[in-house]
């Protein structure tokens, strides 16, 4: 392999990016990384009841940290939204990892329901109105805020350096803001792209990336297999010579 050591940028919210970094660390990952936070997440001021309500949806990790804690049954995306639940009380119950298996989970397991959905200011995937519509009544509580950022100064560097990134990419929305900040700042750098679904591969598709790998499953332990499958692509294409 050649000096040019590759960088893994991160653009999740900063906790959330502490979280990935992590279990990359313990699962063997030490490459360079560099923290470049594309949204930040900052609860909100109104005041949140469980009052009538038989059970709550959590949609990500940051709905979790942001809601008051309680014992109540919560139906999660996936297994980190789930473990962080229960760390905080909560009667936890996993799904596939996006909202149409959370419906689905939700649908068959049949709750009496009232449910309220806590969730940020931008939502996907419509979980009240299509469990409303499937008689499971819920409503929602915006519980955080989320605001786009740029990239940092030393993001912008080592993207306009010929020195591989390797980037994570976790959300349609942080995917596009990278794909906007990456085209004004009229990047060069060889990108290698991990992305959790079809769908961000498909927002991100205009990237010039030199290899993109798509999740096999919508989940962390996935997103870390990506990156290690990039590293190595990353190795393997610098053997055989420059990357231009």
């Amino acid at each position: 392999m050649s000096d040019l050591s590759p960088t893994i940028l991160i653009t999740r919210p900063a906790a959330a990016a502490d979280r990935f970094v992590a279990a990359m660390r313990d699962d063997g990952i030490g490459q360079d990384t560099l923290m470049s936070p594309l949204l930040r997440v900052e609860k909100t001021t109104e005041p949140v009841s469980y009052v009538g309500f038989t059970g709550v949806i959590f949609t990500s990790v940051n709905g979790v940290e942001a809601a008051p804690p309680s014992d109540l049954p919560a139906w999660c995306v996936g297994q980190a939204t789930a473990a962080v639940a229960r760390s905080k009380g909560w009667l936890a119950t996993a799904a596939g990892g996006n909202s149409g298996t959370l419906i689905a989970r939700i649908t068959a397991d049949a709750p009496t329901g009232p449910l309220l959905h806590l969730r940020g200011n931008i939502s996907r995937g419509d979980v009240a109105t299509r469990l409303s519509e499937a008689g499971i009544a819920t409503r929602e509580a915006i519980v955080y805020d989320q605001e786009l950022c740029g990239l940092t100064d030393e993001a912008k560097d080592i993207l306009t350096r010929e020195t591989p990134v390797v980037v994570p990419l976790f959300s349609p929305r942080t995917a596009m803001q990278f794909l906007n900040e990456y085209n004004q700042i009229q990047g060069r750098a060889p990108l290698f792209l991990a992305v959790l679904s079809s769908v961000i591969d498909e927002t991100v598709r205009n990237l010039p990336a030199v290899e993109r790998i798509v999740a096999a499953e919508p989940n962390v332990s996935a997103m870390i297999d990506a990156v290690k499958g990039l590293l190595d692509a990353v190795e393997n294409i610098e053997d055989r010579g420059p990357l231009t």
